[in-house]
């Protein structure tokens, strides 16, 4: 897979600077909200053609890494 960083944006004119798949209006969250609630990749790229297997797995590389820099005061 390709570093996640080219394929999420934070734009503050795209979702309020929210990190989001490529130039779409797709966001991280939403992409992690549809495989919590059970849908499976290829469902998301079904529903949802601009995103790719890769896109889903650069969402969640992009979760573990902010998870990761997570400091616990």
């Amino acid at each position: 897979m390709k570093n996640y960083k080219e394929i999420i944006n934070i734009s503050p004119e795209i979702r309020f600077g929210k990190p989001c798949v490529r130039k779409t209006r797709i966001s991280v969250y939403d992409v992690l909200s549809w495989l919590a609630s059970g849908m499976s990749n290829k469902e998301i790229s079904e529903d949802y053609p601009e995103i790719t297997e890769e896109d889903i797995q650069a969402c969640l590389a992009y979760a573990a890494d902010k998870e990761h820099k997570i400091r616990v005061a």
